[in-house]
């Protein structure tokens, strides 16, 4: 979103911030998508193999059948892999052994995908101790080499219970905004302990992404990435014994949550060789640890690379960098009033085809797949409630998907979308839709959002039944 419009209030990261609100699921799968738990036995697309305690037992991958890509898009085995997918950042955690870890809740949550036709899940794979506000507590890492083995053994486990499921990761590596610590965190651990908070009054937009920004050229800062990139990348998994480099149930791995090369043009600009030197270097890194998986950058398209299509150009064309992505906020944006979704519905269709086939153009550009891997609208009213109506929602997500299946069908560059996010069974904590530290009913919100802001909860019956039909469609694509 345009960060830089004064005329929106801020008080959360760009990744989803707050604009203006004040002014504001054999062949088939459940015909419905309510689902209970009988439902989900033996439920299509799992490849089951037979019924145990109620779970759905699958057959999982075929040895070392990797999600491959050329300019026609992603394959498994030489036939073409398209998705359709959701975001979960939580779910190692939910698979940790910790105060936050929830494993039979995780085992229900991936069910409830599956039995919808959910087979890509991109997750949070780090994150890193902050001081700063609406970081999320525990993390996978503090400053130390001494990784959090609980955090890491939920990811294992979360890639063992996705791989029974036929479900595929991916993990992004770092975060370039405040909630899971990310960039300005590593920075702080290398300059002395300064840092700034997104929306200080003392530090108006964009003065944290300029700063975080400057994460790329910092050789320090990058080198303690770097590390845990290369351990993580590398490691084996304490469920199954297998290497992650083994692991089909990874599709690909990500650098960062909308990595960004600044805030303001200004910055942009300065930045534009350290943030493209970075995507390189990082790159190769994973790629010379793990030759067996795909890698890309995790960006926002135009939007978040000063919404200029040679920014991104530029971005992804790294030969590391196997495919395209794209992000779409309107409300975030701009682009929708929450107050008013039915009048501001034509102007947010039209910003969204437009932005899409922007998006669209770039990754024919480049010869490159592109996924539409995070997309979220408001409930009806901006409305944070799990009783809130979803019927702007659910226009909203069918276009994407329309957009999506029409570029699949006609052979174009769009293979999977992954919508934000999946919420399931987790409920806000708090009178106040306030996520605070030490909360462990996780939501498809991080921890610097309210709680229920873009969520796709279990309730959610209309909005599961065109995620449902989307993935029906996609699966019959031949």
């Amino acid at each position: 979103f345009n960060a830089g419009d004064q005329r929106h209030v801020y008080f959360a990261s760009p990744h989803r911030s707050l604009v203006a609100l004040t002014t504001a699921l054999s062949k088939r799968i459940l015909e419905s998508a309510l689902l209970t738990r009988r439902d989900l036995l033996c439920a299509a697309p799992l490849m089951v193999t037979g019924c145990a305690a109620g779970v759905p037992v699958t057959a999982g991958f075929a040895r070392r059948q990797f999600v491959r890509c050329s300019a026609a898009g992603f394959t498994i085995g030489g036939r073409p892999y398209r998705f359709a997918g959701t975001n979960m950042w939580y779910a190692a955690y939910l698979g940790g052994k910790g105060p936050a870890g929830d494993r039979a809740r995780l085992r229900r949550e991936l069910d409830r995908l599956a039995a919808l036709g959910i087979t890509n899940i991109r997750l949070l794979g780090s994150s890193e101790l902050s001081p700063l506000k609406n970081s999320v507590r525990p993390t996978f890492r503090d400053r130390s080499a001494h990784y959090n083995e609980q955090l890491l053994s939920g990811l294992d486990f979360t890639l063992a219970e996705m791989g029974r499921r036929g479900q595929r990761a991916v993990i992004y590596l770092t975060n370039f905004w405040e909630w899971s610590g990310g960039m300005m965190t590593y920075l702080s651990w290398v300059n002395g302990g300064h840092y700034i908070d997104m929306n200080d009054p003392a530090h108006p937009w964009p003065q944290f992404a300029d700063r975080s920004a400057k994460f790329y050229a910092n050789a320090a800062a990058v080198a303690l990435y770097h590390d845990y990139v290369r351990a993580v990348v590398g490691r084996t998994n304490s469920i199954t014994g297998q290497r992650y480099v083994d692991d089909p149930a990874i599709m690909s791995w990500q650098l960062a949550n909308e990595p960004r090369a600044g805030g303001s043009d200004a910055a942009g600009r300065e930045n534009m060789s350290a943030y493209l030197g970075w995507i390189a270097a990082t790159a190769r890194l994973i790629k010379t640890t793990d030759p067996n998986h795909l890698v890309t950058i995790g960006s926002e398209g135009t939007q978040g690379c000063l919404d200029d299509e040679q920014c991104v150009v530029s971005a992804h064309a790294e030969p590391g960098i196997d495919y395209v992505t794209a992000h779409v906020w309107p409300q975030n944006w701009g682009w929708t009033d929450p107050a008013d979704l039915a009048g501001s519905w034509s102007a947010t269709e039209h910003k969204v085809r437009a932005y899409f086939a922007r998006q669209e153009a770039i990754a024919m550009r480049l010869g490159k797949p592109l996924v539409i891997e995070e997309f979220g609208f408001p409930r009806d009213g901006g409305s944070f409630d799990p009783a809130g109506t979803t019927a702007y929602r659910d226009r909203f997500y069918a276009l994407i998907y329309s957009l999506a299946l029409d570029s699949a069908s006609r052979r174009g560059p769009v293979a999977g979308t992954n919508f934000w996010a999946w919420g399931g069974t987790g409920r806000a904590e708090h009178a106040d839709h306030r996520f605070m530290r030490g909360d462990t009913a996780f939501l498809g919100d991080p921890p610097h959002e309210p709680q229920g802001w873009y969520s796709v909860l279990a309730g959610d019956r209309s909005t599961q039944a065109v995620i449902a039909e989307h993935a029906r469609a996609i699966a019959r694509l031949k």
